[in-house]
């Protein structure tokens, strides 16, 4: 079932926001099994929240479903070969995470029917974590509200958990729009006055200002819309930033500085701007009490066997993108991760489970369904994530997570130590403040264009599991594929 769930969710290939089948075909293999599901929550038409059970305790399952740009590929294959050439695919690994949930959550149903356990199993889907763009609207929408704990997971290369603030941080995502006038670029340019002019101009604004600004921040751009064609002077442009930072005063800052930069570059141009949010992440707190009884389970279900199969495998996806080490797959657990001192940070990625670590106690799992030393968000971390290596993983970090729900089920005191860390601990000195308002609206429209260009092509390669025993299979891929095949 794992198998089968992986590989489908992998074949969907759909962007943040646009997780149509994805969330057709997780819903309704919920439905199957017991679970009351209700859907388009919080204004998003994706978004789903799936229960079984009642009482108390109230234990949340949430893991990210969303594709990656421009990251089709052919899974089982250990160089670029993709599917189909521009269209999105799981260049992160997010078909895994929900698949992992419904087994681990089954698996428990029983226990909780066998043993007549009270308790009731909430699962939901991250849906456009790629643009971070929906857990804060979760959160306003009071998804959360009455749950005990919530357990994360997220595709990594190990088996891990870590409490505390780590690595990473959060973000605040804003496109800034400039408006001006429109002239004939050859004729009469003093007539127009250039939005594209005040986009390049607070890009510029911007890039000088990294030099004075902390480590621990990263700031990166891309513009959305440039203008129509060369001979018209751009009367409206954009440009889309993400602000990430180690702290919710930091990040707010940097989104300050860019206001301030959008405002010199109307001035300089003549131009109007305005902004809007497009998604937000705050900084991640895991919650200690939690993290530890997780690591106990992972120290008992362990990594997986893996075959020689597997390890070459790893070993040629490796050497082909020249990744910093290429000996294969992990064969030891690491520590139980701790916190990490401010002065020590350095930047790092973000995702919006920090906002719901800021509401309930919270925990994320890491799950070893993808190859190490790969560089992320790119085609080559789509290649392990219908293979034995994925599926393997998944079934691990199943039950480490069927096991954690266990644990809370059955103590109590577990539940009181998570909430009075998060009481006495993590909250004590930092509330949590959205960056969204009231009505902000979720971007539901970011993508659609993108995925209904693809999406004739993208169902062809459907995965039916009726009729193949996997999506390898289905493909005609013999696993393990080591190298390229000869030239002609």
């Amino acid at each position: 079932m794992a198998q089968e769930m992986v590989d489908s969710v992998f074949s969907f290939s759909e962007l943040a926001h646009q997780e149509v089948e994805t969330a057709r075909y997780l819903t309704g293999m919920l439905e199957k099994n017991g679970f009351t599901v209700r859907r388009a929550v919080a204004g998003m038409p994706t978004a789903w929240v799936a229960t079984w059970g009642s009482g108390r305790p109230v234990i949340a399952l949430g893991s990210d479903v969303d594709g990656i740009p421009q990251a089709s590929q052919k899974p089982g294959v250990p160089y670029r070969d993709p599917l189909i050439a521009g269209a999105p695919g799981h260049g992160e690994g997010h078909n895994s995470g929900v698949p992992l949930n419904i087994v681990a959550a089954l698996a428990v149903t029983r226990i909780m029917e066998r043993e007549k356990l009270p308790g009731t199993l909430m699962l939901w889907p991250g849906i456009a974590e790629e643009l971070v763009a929906a857990k804060a609207w979760y959160v306003r929408e009071g998804l959360f509200t009455g749950v005990d704990i919530s357990l994360f997971a997220h595709v990594d290369s190990n088996l891990k958990v870590a409490w505390g603030s780590g690595a990473g941080n959060g973000l605040v995502s804003v496109e800034y729009t400039f408006e001006g006038e429109t002239a004939h670029s050859a004729v009469n340019p003093w007539r127009g006055r250039s939005a594209l002019d005040a986009v390049e101009l607070m890009n510029i604004g911007w890039n000088y200002k990294r030099e004075h600004l902390r480590l621990q921040q990263r700031s990166h751009y891309v513009i959305t819309d440039g203008g129509d064609q060369p001979n018209v002077v751009p009367s409206r442009a954009s440009v889309w930033y993400f602000f990430r930072e180690t702290e919710y005063p930091l990040i707010k800052a940097l989104w300050e500085t860019g206001d301030t930069m959008a405002e010199g570059a109307a001035l300089m141009t003549g131009t109007r701007w305005s902004s809007r949010i497009v998604g937000t992440a705050w900084p991640q707190h895991f919650n200690k009490p939690i993290a530890e009884a997780m690591f106990s389970n992972i120290q008992h279900v362990g990594l997986p066997q893996w075959s020689e199969d597997d390890q070459a495998f790893a070993r040629a996806v490796q050497e082909e993108i020249g990744a910093p080490r290429q000996d294969g797959l992990d064969v030891e657990l690491e520590k139980l991760e701790e916190p990490i001192p401010d002065e020590q940070k350095r930047g790092g990625g973000s995702d919006d489970i920090g906002d719901v670590s800021w509401t309930v106690p919270t925990v994320a799992l890491r799950y070893p369904s993808n190859v190490p030393g790969l560089p992320g968000h790119n085609w080559a971390n789509a290649i392990a994530m219908a293979t034995p290596i994925a599926h393997k993983g998944v079934v691990a970090g199943a039950k480490v997570q069927a096991m954690t729900i266990i644990d809370i089920l059955l103590k109590p005191e577990l539940v009181k130590q998570a909430w009075d860390y998060f009481e006495t601990v993590q909250t004590k000195n930092m509330k949590y403040t959205p960056f969204i308002a009231a009505d902000t609206p979720p971007p539901t429209w970011v993508n659609r264009e993108v995925m209904d260009r693809y999406l004739p092509e993208l169902k062809k390669f459907y995965y039916d599991a009726s009729r193949y025993r996997t999506y390898l299979e289905q493909l005609g891929i013999t696993y393990p594929m080591l190298q390229r095949p000869a030239s002609r």
